[in-house]
């Protein structure tokens, strides 16, 4: 039986369905273009015998009718084996998922083999134990030990109380027995200053003494002018 019918055939792959598909596209496409060119040529001797020749352009438009028919079978063709690409492409994307899938199940069951929730509960438990033992070492190590000395510590707040009183009283008899200083003014400035004022002081006699002639003066024309 084996003879008659080839026996065990191999098993196709989806790559290997979708190369063969794409191939037999690719020839159907050339095919496509080899009877548009035909229909084209066919079209152009109609047109050039509808007037001279009329039996040679009606036997171009049954042959164009001829190709035609043929193109469209070919296009339907065409149409099914991209269906068909497009159907085994996005069923191989599925079981390309499941199959990744499928390896993230086994390796979540391999780490979860030796974990149970009572171990997690059972390990966070103790996870914490150990943090609450190290906090609570660490502010063992980190409170001060003075070694037998007992400090009061409201008898230190009295006496820091006491000593900012004490300097507070200070500042406060500073400020009252500190002289009031006066605006110190450098001794050049003041001989300037006398220098000056002496100065004025024959500048405005010698204005007075120029006032008082010029009233004599206007005195002396006014009674000149009575007596003409």
């Amino acid at each position: 039986m084996k003879l008659f019918f080839g026996g065990n055939k191999a098993k196709t792959t989806p790559k290997d369905a979708i190369i063969t598909l794409r191939e037999n596209l690719s020839m159907l496409e050339k095919r496509e273009t080899h009877l548009q060119a035909k229909i084209d040529n066919e079209t152009r001797i109609a047109r050039a015998n509808v007037s001279s020749n009329k039996q040679a352009a009606l036997m171009a438009l049954k042959r164009r009718k001829m190709l035609e028919g043929q193109l469209e079978k070919l296009s339907g063709s065409r149409l099914t084996l991209e269906a068909q690409v497009m159907t085994i492409e996005g069923a191989n994307v599925n079981l390309e998922m499941m199959k990744a899938m499928e390896k993230g199940k086994d390796a979540m069951k391999q780490i979860h083999k030796d974990l149970d929730i009572d171990k997690v509960d059972t390990t966070m438990d103790e996870i914490r134990e150990q943090m609450d033992l190290a906090n609570g070492i660490s502010e063992a190590i980190s409170q001060p030990q003075l070694f037998g000395a007992e400090i009061d510590e409201d008898e230190l707040t009295a006496e820091l109380e006491g000593l900012e009183q004490e300097e507070l009283d200070k500042q406060l008899l500073n400020a009252e027995s500190a002289p009031v200083a006066l605006p110190h003014v450098p001794a050049q400035k003041q001989a300037q200053k006398q220098a000056q004022q002496k100065q004025a002081q024959p500048a405005r006699k010698a204005s007075v003494s120029e006032e008082d002639e010029d009233d004599e003066l206007a005195e002396l024309r006014e009674s000149m002018r009575m007596e003409a």
